[in-house]
C-alpha cells in the first residue's frame, strides 16, 4: 500500500515537473516578443496536451479516462463554464464597487484586445490540462475526491509562489480558486466547463484592469483607500469563490450517478 502511494505520488510531482518546466520555457520565449500572454498559452497549452498524451499513453490508457474527449455537450459546457465565470467576476466586481474606494475609468477599445483574450483562454487550457486533467483524474480515482482536490489546489498555489506570489496571496487567490475549478472538473467529469470557467474569471479580470493596462477599464483606486479596498478585494473574492464551491459540490453530489452512467469521465 505504501509503495502505491508512493508510486502515485511520484507520478504526478514528475507529471507537474514537466508541466513546470514547459511554462518555464514558454514564458522565457514569451519575455523576446509582445503578447506574453497568448504567446506562452499558444507553446504551453499544445505542450501540456502532449505531455498528458505521453502520461495516458504510458497507463495504458485513453483521452475519455480523462475528462479529455470531445463531443456534442462539449463546447455547451465550455460556454456555460464562460457565463459562470462572467457572473463570478460581475458579482466580485459589484461588491468592490459598493463598498467603495474604488473606481474604474474605461479605456479606447481596439481589436488588438482579441489577442491577450485569446491568450488566456490558452493560458487556462493550459492550467486546466496541468493540474485538473491528468493528475486531479489519477488521484481521484485511486484515493478520495477530497484528497485529489485538496493535492491538486496545493500544487496549483505552489506553482503561483514559485511565479513570484507571496503564501498568502498564492493560498488565498489561485488555492482557493482551485478548488472551484476541480470541483467542475469533478461535478461534470470533464474539461470544458473549468476551462470556460477559469478563462471567463481571468478575461474579466484584465478587461477591469486587474493585470495591468490594456483591458476595457483601468482601476482608480482613490487616495487613502488603498487598504479598504484590499480587504474589500480579498473578502469578496473568497465570498464568491466559496459561494461557487458550495453550488457546485451540491451539483457533484446530487448529479454523481447521473454523470457515471450518463458519460463514463468523458467531457460529453
Amino acid at each position: 500500500m505504501v509503495r502505491r502511494v508512493a508510486l502515485l505520488l511520484g507520478n504526478i510531482v514528475l507529471f507537474w515537473a514537466a508541466t513546470m518546466l514547459i511554462l518555464a520555457i514558454s514564458s522565457a520565449i514569451a519575455t523576446h516578443v509582445s503578447n506574453a500572454a497568448f504567446v506562452t498559452g499558444a507553446i504551453a497549452a499544445p505542450a501540456t496536451f502532449g505531455l498528458t498524451l505521453l502520461f495516458i499513453r504510458w497507463r495504458h490508457q485513453r483521452l475519455t479516462d480523462f475528462g479529455l474527449a470531445i463531443c456534442r455537450g462539449t463546447w455547451l459546457r465550455f460556454c456555460i463554464g464562460l457565463t459562470l465565470g462572467a457572473f463570478l467576476i460581475a458579482a466580485q466586481t459589484g461588491i468592490m464597487w459598493l463598498a467603495g474606494g474604488v473606481r474604474w475609468v474605461a479605456t479606447t477599445p481596439t481589436l488588438a484586445m482579441l489577442v491577450p483574450v485569446l491568450g488566456y483562454i490558452l493560458l487556462a487550457t493550459r492550467e486546466e490540462l496541468a493540474f485538473r486533467g491528468y493528475p486531479l483524474r489519477i488521484l481521484a480515482s485511486e484515493t478520495k475526491p477530497w484528497v485529489a482536490l485538496l493535492i491538486v489546489s496545493a500544487l496549483f498555489a505552489i506553482e503561483h509562489k514559485l511565479g513570484g506570489s507571496s503564501w498568502p496571496a498564492a493560498l488565498l487567490g489561485p488555492g482557493l480558486g482551485a478548488l472551484v475549478f476541480g470541483m467542475a472538473a469533478l461535478a461534470t467529469r470533464g474539461l470544458a466547463l473549468p476551462i470556460g470557467l477559469h478563462a471567463a474569471w481571468n478575461i474579466g479580470d484584465w478587461l477591469r484592469g486587474g493585470k495591468g493596462d490594456g483591458g476595457l477599464w483601468r482601476t482608480v483606486v482613490e487616495p487613502g483607500a488603498a487598504a479598504h479596498a484590499d480587504r474589500v478585494a480579498w473578502t469578496s473574492y473568497a465570498v464568491v469563490m466559496l459561494s461557487a464551491f458550495a453550488v457546485l459540490s451540491w451539483w457533484h453530489r446530487v448529479h454523481r450517478h447521473e454523470l457515471g452512467a450518463a458519460c463514463p469521465i468523458g467531457s460529453c
